[in-house]
This record gives C-alpha cells, sequence and structure tokens, in this order.
C-alpha cells in the first residue's frame, strides 16, 4: 500500500537518529514529497498567493477524495512564473482552496506551511532535506 505524504512524514518524525531520518526520506522519495521540501526551502521558488490561511473547509480524513501524491502536480498553478500567471488571481485562489480540500487534511496541513515557506513538517528541516535530496534545492 502506498503512504501519503502526511504518512511518510509521521513515519519519517518516528526516526531516531538523524541518520535513519535521512535514509527513512531517501528510501521513500516519491515527487510528491520532493515537490513539498522544494516548495518550502527552494528561495527561488515565489508562491503567487496571498499570505495566511485561506478559509477552507477541510476534507473528512476518511473519505478524501485525492491524494498529494496525484495533486501536487496542481503546484504549478501556484507558483510564480508558471501557468498560474495565466489566470486571475481569484481563479488561482479558488484553484488552491479547492486543493486543501480534496486532499486529506494532514496534507492539507503541510501544504499550507510549504507555501508561507515554513518545514512542511516538525522536524523536517532544510539541513535533513539537502542532505537527504541532493541537488533537489536550487538556492
Amino acid at each position: 500500500m502506498e503512504l501519503d505524504v502526511f504518512e511518510i512524514l509521521q513515519k519519517f518524525s518516528e526516526q531516531k537518529t538523524r541518520k535513519d531520518k535521512i535514509e527513512f526520506l531517501k528510501k521513500n522519495s516519491i515527487p510528491a514529497l520532493r515537490d513539498v521540501c522544494r516548495g518550502a526551502y527552494d528561495k527561488s521558488i515565489e508562491w503567487s498567493l496571498p499570505a495566511g490561511k485561506p478559509p477552507y473547509t477541510p476534507s473528512r480524513p476518511e473519505s478524501t477524495p485525492n491524494s498529494l501524491r496525484r495533486q501536487h502536480l496542481e503546484f504549478g498553478w501556484f507558483v510564480k512564473g508558471m501557468k498560474g500567471d495565466s489566470i486571475t488571481s481569484y481563479k488561482r485562489e479558488n484553484k488552491f482552496i479547492q486543493l486543501l480540500e480534496s486532499v486529506h487534511p494532514e496534507d492539507a496541513l503541510i501544504i499550507l506551511n510549504m507555501v508561507q515557506k515554513k518545514a512542511p513538517f516538525k522536524g523536517l528541516t532544510k539541513k535533513i532535506v539537502e542532505e537527504a535530496f541532493p541537488n533537489l534545492l536550487k538556492s
């Protein structure tokens, strides 16, 4: 069974040592996780979203319509200089709220931290990301 991003990060936080955490990330390196790490820590990525938490209704954990494993492909709508520049800020913000409402509530919190350039998950630092995924971050 494939783990969602929040499940990978929960198991990451259970690892005892820094070395174990890095190895765990390497073994569970999926595109969605790497995109979250880049979105949070790569200084070349600028989000085209207003600061703060948007008004959204978290999905029910037991009936999540989508997974961040697939929905991370939508991030391009919210990054400056990408496809989201072609739509109005209202539409872009609406798409963002739809994304948050379509994924597991724990994944939605990870996304919110990411776009605020905060650690997406407790203990997931920039240094750990750089060690686990060399060459992922451009700056």
